[in-house]
């Protein structure tokens, strides 16, 4: 049996009249760069989010270096990023000359340690960038609060989390000073290409990201301010209102097949319950845990990815790949030991949980259209390899 990582076909043909018509209406209106199907793209964002303002942009990266352009952040400013995330939460920092602070992250939900958030501070730090990873809400509470209590400026990564609830019911992004989102195709709200989405509730800071986002002009070829070339395909954004009305069930599903996972992995005597986070003899497969689950949101984890830790996860992903099944190791090197920030003096060790993070998470197929027959050959296969090993 082959079980992909990703298969975006199924999807495709299941939407594939509305799909088509959409792209087509782009193709026949010739206006292929942001324009009215932009715009009422974006309306819908605010309405789905609930939030003031929305603004399609190129990427959820950009996304990030604009809500940094927009807080004004400078050279010699300090940006407090996990060390544990996709390289563009640290990479948008230091792009402007400013310097990314890294700080460790929870060992249950992978997402940033508020505490060691708060030892991290200096007269430097402008903002913090917590990151919802993997599809789980980081604890905005104690970082609202510390933030809050230091003049601080928060910027929401959630590339990985369109949907996703924090236990108080409020959307991800919308929390903080600034939320960013991305399109890319593998996300569970995917585009056909590059694409994000930048969203607040603060009236100065939207106008300022509407300016910035058109190379700062305003008018038009008039600039006070330098901007950048932030703008989204407009067939990124006919893709997007086809897909976002089906996000919830997609969600759902996710969330289903997760705690198939867990009960199969527990079945298997591969682990007794989700959120171990050392291995014993009752746990050699450490299961993702959903924080949230019983505080009463729908999405209380959307599982962008679906994360395991096991002692011998390149092992174990070479067995995978000899039996047909798609795994994908997010992120193999923290941002501490990544070469291009070997200027800021960390060294290995650092941080010892995101460093275990690093070395033992492999992620699973977890899309919605995934049968039971091949969650079952996931587990079963990862059961034959402990048999064996």
């Amino acid at each position: 049996m082959r079980v992909p990582l990703l298969d975006l076909k199924p999807q495709y043909q299941s939407l594939k009249k509305e799909l088509d018509e959409a792209i087509i209406r782009v193709a026949e209106s010739q206006y292929f760069i942001m324009g009215p199907e932009l715009s009422e793209m974006e309306k819908e964002f605010q309405n789905y989010l609930n939030v003031k303002h929305a603004w399609g942009v190129s990427s959820g990266t950009d996304a990030l270096l604009l809500a940094l352009m927009a807080l004004d952040i400078k050279p010699g400013d300090e940006v407090i990023v996990p060390t544990y995330s996709f390289f563009a939460t640290a990479g948008v920092v230091s792009r402007l000359f400013a310097t990314p602070v890294f700080v460790e992250n929870d060992p249950v939900t992978f997402n940033i340690d508020p505490k060691d958030f708060e030892r991290k501070i200096t007269s430097k730090t402008k903002a913090v960038i917590p990151v919802h990873l993997f599809g789980q809400s980081a604890e905005m509470d104690e970082i609202m609060k510390i933030a809050n209590a230091h003049n601080l400026y928060v910027i929401e990564d959630a590339a990985q989390a369109i949907g996703t609830q924090y236990k108080d019911g409020r959307f991800v992004g919308t929390i903080g000073h600034i939320g960013c989102f991305s399109f890319f195709p593998s996300k569970n709200l995917g585009g056909y290409g590059d694409g994000g989405l930048i969203v607040t509730n603060d009236d100065k800071l939207s106008e300022i990201i509407r300016i910035k986002r058109v190379h700062g002009g305003e008018p038009k070829y008039y600039h006070k301010v330098i901007g950048g070339n932030f703008r989204l395909d407009a067939i990124q954004a006919a893709v997007l209102r086809v897909k976002l009305p089906h996000l919830q069930s997609w969600s759902e599903k996710r969330q289903q097949n997760a705690k198939r996972y867990n009960q199969l992995f527990i079945e298997a005597g591969l682990a007794e319950e989700p959120g171990k986070t050392k291995f014993d003899s009752k746990n050699r497969v450490l299961l993702p845990k959903a924080v949230y689950e019983n505080s009463g949101v729908r999405n209380y984890h959307i599982y962008n990815q679906y994360k395991i830790r096991v002692e011998k996860r390149d092992a174990l992903r070479e067995f995978m790949t000899k039996h047909e099944i798609g795994t994908e190791i997010y992120y193999p090197v923290p941002f501490h030991l990544q070469e291009c920030f070997a200027d800021l003096g960390y060294k290995k060790g650092d941080f010892p949980i995101s460093e275990f993070s690093a070395n033992t998470s492999i992620a699973l197929p977890i899309y919605p259209e995934l049968t039971d027959d091949q969650l079952q050959y996931v587990v079963s296969t990862i059961k034959k390899f402990f048999d064996e090993n």
